[in-house]
């Protein structure tokens, strides 16, 4: 699950995560341009996209049942 707003300035980023994982992990896209196109301009918004892992499919195998 990727944090909903940035960590350090507060802006939402959570709305461009899909269309930035799709691009990049499996169309191959420049990361980038990627970027650029989703209007995400400031670098500490560029590494909450760049940085994030998504753990949510092995962290459910853990759940309660």
């Amino acid at each position: 699950m990727i944090p909903v707003r940035c960590f350090s300035c507060g802006q939402v980023v959570a709305d461009r995560w899909e269309e930035f994982d799709m691009r990049v992990n499996k169309n191959k896209e420049d990361p980038e341009k990627v970027l650029e196109e989703l209007k995400v301009n400031r670098y500490c918004c560029r590494r909450m996209l760049i940085s994030h892992v998504d753990l949510i499919d092995e962290v459910i195998n853990f759940s309660m049942k």
